[in-house]
């Protein structure tokens, strides 16, 4: 993606990346009910000790302009990856960023990481009726919905699964 370079987040920049998480879920209006869910969202800390939180910057001035959780089955974050799977969660780009191939990147960085860990397919979750964008980017991506494992979190949060089968690169 030209503009934009994925890379690993530095722990200097967790509290930017919990701003920007933040920012951007309350944006697309899923913080809405005061179910707690933005603590979590800030707790970068936390979810890189397990995971790979990865930050998706403006190649001229290294401006933070999203992130996202990448994880594997077992680890505290994991929802619905399962055995050869991966998964990501919290893909949030700033709301000055969108429009510029922020979210696309950030999903091809997780997919070359799940094909370097040798996983089978890429799973995730969004939330039902939220996020159309997204849900239409994911689809045009390639990922299919797996309604089998849909789950609800809390009362009122339908989140609904999503996976991208991985062919073996020759």
């Amino acid at each position: 993606m030209t503009g934009v370079r994925v890379r690993a987040a530095e722990p200097a920049e967790y509290p930017a990346v919990a701003r920007l998480t933040i920012a951007a879920y309350e944006a697309d209006g899923q913080l809405k009910g005061g179910n707690g869910y933005e603590t979590v969202l800030a707790d970068v800390a936390t979810r890189a000790a397990t995971a790979e939180v990865l930050v998706a910057v403006d190649e001229a001035d290294d401006v933070l302009l999203g992130t996202v959780t990448f994880l594997l089955p077992g680890t505290p974050f994991a929802e619905v990856c399962g055995p050869g799977e991966a998964e990501f969660r919290m893909l949030a780009v700033d709301p000055a960023a969108q429009g510029r191939g922020v979210g696309v990147a950030l999903v091809d960085a997780c997919v070359t990481r799940a094909r370097e860990l040798g996983s089978s397919a890429v799973v995730i979750c969004v939330r039902a009726g939220m996020a159309a964008p997204a849900q239409r980017l994911y689809r045009r991506l390639g990922f299919v919905r797996l309604p089998e494992r849909d789950w609800s979190p809390l009362p009122d949060v339908d989140l609904l699964a999503l996976r991208l089968p991985l062919t073996p690169r020759t």
